[in-house]
Order: C-alpha cells, then sequence, then structure tokens
C-alpha cells in the first residue's frame, strides 16, 4: 500500500487542515457498493469515494480503466448479473409509466423494463467515479456493464457543493450524494444517507474555512453520471 504524503490523512487522504475522520459515523448495509474509480481521478480535496468508503464498511474502491467481467471488477467468482445494479446518469426510457418516472429511484432491467424496488433482488451496486468524461470513458470500455440491471437517479436536492465546485447539470451529484439517495430506496437504513451527507457537509465547511480554498474544475466527479 502506498503510503500517504506527510501532509494528508492517512485514512480519507484530504490534507490535515480539512480531513474529516474524526466525524466518521460508519453505518453497516446489507448491499454491497462498489466503486469503480477512473485512475486519473485526482480530486483529493473534494472528491468523496472515500468518504464513503469510510463510511460503509460493505463497500471499497477499485481502481482502473477497465475488467473483463463482472466478476473480475467484484473480485468474485459466478455474481449473478441480475443481482448487481450500475448507478450512472441516463435516459429514462421513453415506454416507462408516468407515475414510474416521478419516482427519484428507478431501476430498471437491461432491457429498460422497471423493477420493483421493494423486491429488487439485488447483491449490490456499482458506481461509476471520476470526471464526468472519465466516467464515460469507464462506462464505455466495460460493454459488460450494459448487461447489469441499472439504477436512474433523481436527486432529492441539489449538489451540497455550491460554489464550491461547478456541476456540468443542475441535477448531477457528487458519488457520495448519489450512494446517499439511493441506499434508503433500496431498504437500507435513512441513517446511510444522514451519516454520509453530515461527513460531506462537515468537509465542505473545512474546506471553506481553510485558506487558500483550491476549487475543482468544472469537469467534475461524477457519480450517477455517464
Amino acid at each position: 500500500m502506498t503510503e500517504a504524503p506527510p501532509d494528508r490523512c492517512p485514512d480519507c487522504g484530504k490534507p490535515w487542515a480539512v480531513h474529516v475522520c474524526d466525524r466518521v459515523e460508519a453505518v453497516p448495509t446489507k448491499l454491497r457498493v462498489v466503486i469503480l474509480q477512473h485512475p486519473q481521478e485526482d480530486d483529493e480535496l473534494l472528491g468523496t469515494a472515500k468518504l464513503v468508503t469510510l463510511t460503509l464498511p460493505n463497500s471499497e474502491i477499485r481502481v482502473g480503466l477497465s475488467w473483463a467481467s463482472l466478476d473480475h471488477a467484484l473480485g468474485t467468482t459466478n455474481a449473478s448479473k441480475e443481482r448487481w445494479a450500475v448507478l450512472a446518469a441516463s435516459k429514462l426510457p421513453a415506454e416507462l409509466p408516468g407515475a414510474v418516472k416521478t419516482q427519484p429511484v428507478i431501476l430498471v432491467d437491461r432491457n429498460g423494463r422497471p423493477r420493483d424496488l421493494g423486491r429488487h433482488g439485488l447483491d449490490g451496486v456499482i458506481v461509476l467515479d471520476g470526471t464526468w468524461s472519465q466516467a464515460k470513458t469507464l462506462w464505455w470500455r466495460n460493454a459488460w456493464l450494459l448487461k447489469l440491471p441499472r439504477i436512474v437517479l433523481t436527486p432529492r436536492e441539489p449538489s451540497m457543493y455550491g460554489r464550491l465546485r461547478k456541476e456540468p447539470r443542475r441535477d448531477y451529484v457528487s458519488t457520495l450524494e448519489a450512494v446517499a439517495d439511493v441506499l434508503p430506496a433500496l431498504g437500507e437504513p435513512e441513517e446511510a444517507r444522514n451519516s454520509l451527507r453530515r461527513l460531506l457537509r462537515t468537509l465542505l465547511q473545512r474546506v471553506r474555512d481553510a485558506k487558500p480554498v483550491r476549487t475543482a474544475d468544472p469537469a467534475s466527479e461524477a457519480a450517477s453520471g455517464d
């Protein structure tokens, strides 16, 4: 394991002036969350993937550009494609019923047909992490993702970043915020969302308090993005 530079926290990777490990409140989940992170994702100040893994014990980050299969990405064998969904920004299938389209979290099968969130039958969720262009690269370099159910998210609230980071679209949010909204819809405790958002709120406040503040490039981190 590569050691963190002396000016950064070895656990969250943030500069000591803004690190938030003292505010982590872990929440166990049944669902496994696997974050596929682009190797050039380098937003060490405002990135949120590591905050997700600190908060959710049943989550992990895997860094790379492509994986040969779902099993390769998960580090498992015989994983069922029907029991893993990918969270990525995408257009809603036109044929979805109007009542379904209004839901903030929608689960569709590989053919675009809605699945019942209350009986989703999932083992876990795959999240793509990087800038929006990097997330697109991950999507298209891993063709097996197209064979998985897909989670389509309409965030409950605008991104918490505010002026610290400009999102490509108003309804785009960070990896942490996307995971926080999706998990309760899939039956996980609301406290998972609350704990994640509290941690991000603390980070953002510490970044604002730190001088000087380095803000991220507008082509920012993706989670619900493809």
